[in-house]
């Protein structure tokens, strides 16, 4: 949603007594917004089932889930969601089970299935939503997304959210957004702030990046580049691609005036050896801060992230990458 609107419509008596503890904390107008709000989620695993599970909670308009991939028994390390009983997930898909779950949470938060492939939604079909969150999606799905928003008339914002084991990347993309901040004095003040695609801001040369630039956001575009140049499926690595990875890392730095030292093998090797797995303790971290953002970009309200987290377990620390960096920093 773009602020311009969608808050006329009045709470019922229901949503403002269920929702009352969250009206005092962000106002009602910023629940009305919410209420109003639909959202699209593209990937169900830990980390996505954990920002569902917020946004449901805080009382969205709408949830739809796209993830047609039948449900393994190596889904059930991080997606609570998911009962492990395979006499209620045997057969069906990710989204499927999920949605069922997820009902459960807050009946008055309409939760939806969507069948279909993310690399082949069109834009008409994005058209239905205010938001939009891609994971465990390749990089030529998620800049193919991302660009089919932008196209669009309508305001619509894009997310992008991996965990890799210990590590993890939220990617956001608000277009032009407008927001109120509070100031120390408690005083009001509108913002504005202009984002770059996901193609935007990968493309920025690493010699243009600040030299304290967090080494996963390195690791991740190697990443991202070997499977997308091998045709492999998001985490579908091993440790037996470390010498190959390496050898990427080695061209993309001398392409880039980068030193090496800045994507340490020994990053390059977790991010390998985890493949698809996730932390669920990562997972809660990521998706309670997406959550926050999806709600601070609904409500338009507070600073919002611009344009990557990072989060690391190996130092527990949480870092924003703002890229292409602001002028003169």
């Amino acid at each position: 949603m773009d602020g311009r609107g969608g808050a006329e419509e009045e709470l019922t008596a229901q949503e403002t007594a269920l929702y009352d503890r969250q009206i005092r904390v962000w106002g009602v107008d910023a629940q009305k917004r919410l209420s109003k709000a639909h959202v699209l989620v593209c990937g169900m695993n830990g980390t996505t089932t954990e920002f569902c599970k917020n946004i449901v909670l805080a009382g969205v308009g709408s949830l739809s889930l796209m993830d047609d991939h039948i449900v393994t028994e190596d889904d059930l390390n991080a997606n609570f969601l998911i009962p492990p009983d395979d006499s209620i997930y045997g057969g069906r898909s990710r989204a499927e089970v999920c949605c069922g779950s997820l009902k459960d949470f807050n009946p008055m938060v309409r939760v939806s299935v969507e069948k279909g492939d993310p690399s082949l939604i069109d834009g008409e079909f994005l058209d239905k939503f205010d938001i939009v969150v891609v994971s465990r999606a390749s990089l030529k799905t998620k800049l193919f997304i991302n660009e089919n928003c932008r196209k669009r008339s309508k305001h619509i914002a894009f997310y992008a959210i991996d965990c890799k084991d210990s590590c993890g990347e939220i990617f956001v993309d608000l277009q032009k957004h407008s927001y109120v901040k509070k100031k120390a004095e408690g005083e009001a003040e509108q913002q504005e702030l202009t984002y770059p695609s996901l193609q935007e801001a990968i493309s920025v040369p690493w010699k243009n990046l600040p030299r304290k630039t967090t080494k996963l956001y390195f690791a991740m575009r190697v990443l991202e580049n070997y499977e997308l140049s091998e045709g492999r499926s998001p985490g579908d690595t091993t440790l037996s691609d470390v010498p190959a990875v390496l050898a990427r890392r080695k061209d993309m730095c001398e392409k880039m005036s980068l030193n090496e030292s800045q994507i340490p093998t020994a990053l390059l090797e977790r991010l390998l050896a985890a493949g698809n797995k996730e932390h669920p303790a990562v997972c809660a971290i990521l998706g309670g801060i997406l959550g926050q953002e999806v709600i601070k970009s609904i409500s338009c309200k507070g600073d919002p992230i611009k344009n990557f987290f990072y989060f690391d377990a190996a130092d527990g620390k949480g870092v924003m990458e703002d890229i292409p960096p602001p002028p003169g920093s």
